[in-house]
């Protein structure tokens, strides 16, 4: 079987960040644990760099990809069936998390880590060999296992609680796989429970619609990001201050303003705007620390709530030395509607990982064990 290649794009993409987050804090908290998948899915979305499919408002690789990885290379498959497997937990996810966004938001929980759980699980299903009945067994039972909360986001339990969603749904498949079922009363449950809706897979691709992100920070400050550069173009003076508009989902996304580390830092529209007047649109090592003068400039920056506007755009007024300045962006880089070119996204994989990755997934028929050698040796 053929995989749409925006499969392969999007693992690949994970891969890098994989690599390049093995050595963060929280990564090597996660490898502790002894749970490769938990590591794994630790390190994907620590820098928070990883893809995210924008109808649902989540991370779908950073879950997904760990299990298939892993469950691929367990049971001596190639980097076709873990592609396979790959996709489905993709699609499985993808749409749960669309059926089920805003809801998931607007209750404080996660979206990746909770719907994490049915695309982890979906993947390792299909790498088990469970038949269809046995595969919705193991997503309602990977389902009774999640969690996650919106106001974890700028600490270390973000990343974490993706890792956990991740080994929580390769948990339930093998449970299911030994037998274990559980009733269709979960979906209703998991509506009742955590105000989503419970949706299977319907043959929309939803790949089409993921983004591979530009800026190692939360999505919904790219836009914002990207306003501040053109204005910045267009001569706007670091002496000014400025409003951003956004709409709600942004801001819940993103709601820190004065920021104390760089993991903070990720969550701030106000920040990374002022970092982005002042220097450029940041990139991974921007965030080891904060930049006192961003900072600074961020307290001069304030953040409103315009819901006129979609879910990832944003506007910057300026006001400054010269004439008041306003820019509004429809969509950032990296979004479907404004795909990064092919040698971009290569050269974001070789920033992060370098050449080790480059054309790692290219032989459908390469052992995922050799695949994972390549991550394994450094998680």
């Amino acid at each position: 079987m053929t995989v749409h290649p925006g499969y392969r794009q999007a693992f690949l993409d994970w891969m890098a960040c994989a690599w390049a987050g093995r050595n963060e804090p929280t990564a090597r908290i996660a490898r502790q644990s002894g749970d490769l998948v938990l590591a794994l899915g630790t390190a994907g979305h620590v820098l928070d760099f990883d893809d995210t499919y924008g109808p649902g408002l989540s991370h779908i690789s950073a879950p997904t990809a760990p299990a298939a990885l892993v469950m691929a290379a367990a049971a001596e498959a190639h980097v076709g069936d873990m592609l396979e497997a790959y996709a489905a937990g993709f699609e499985a996810m993808a749409t749960l998390a669309r059926a089920s966004h805003p809801a998931l938001y607007k209750r404080g929980w996660h979206p990746t880590a909770v719907t994490g759980t049915v695309g982890s699980a979906t993947a390792a299903a299909h790498l088990l060999g469970l038949d269809s009945e046995q595969t919705g067994h193991a997503r309602r039972l990977a389902v009774l296992g999640a969690g996650g909360l919106r106001t974890a986001f700028g600490t270390d339990g973000k990343s974490l609680q993706v890792g956990m969603a991740a080994s929580q749904g390769v948990e339930a498949a093998h449970m299911a796989a030994r037998g274990a079922t559980t009733s269709n009363d979960v979906e209703s449950g998991f509506a009742e429970a955590y105000g989503g809706t419970w949706a299977e897979p319907d043959g929309e691709r939803a790949i089409t619609m993921n983004w591979i992100k530009a800026y190692p920070c939360c999505l919904q400050t790219h836009s914002s990001i990207e306003a501040a550069a053109r204005a910045s173009a267009l001569g706007a003076s670091p002496d000014g201050r400025g409003t951003v508009y956004v709409h709600t989902r942004s801001r819940q996304a993103a709601p820190l303003d004065d920021v104390s580390d760089g993991l903070e830092a990720k969550f701030s529209i106000p920040y990374t705007v002022a970092f982005t007047l002042l220097h450029r649109p940041p990139t991974v090592p921007d965030f080891w620390k904060v930049d006192e003068a961003a900072r600074h400039l961020a307290s001069k920056i304030t953040v409103e709530i315009d819901d006129g506007l979609a879910q990832s755009e944003a506007v910057l007024a300026w006001e400054g030395d010269h004439d008041p300045i306003e820019v509004r962006i429809l969509a950032a880089k990296g979004s479907p509607e404004l795909p990064m070119s092919h040698e971009e996204r290569n050269a974001k994989i070789l920033a992060l990982s370098g050449d080790r990755l480059l054309r790692v997934l290219d032989d459908p028929d390469r052992p995922a064990s050799e695949v994972l050698a390549l991550l394994g040796d450094g998680i």
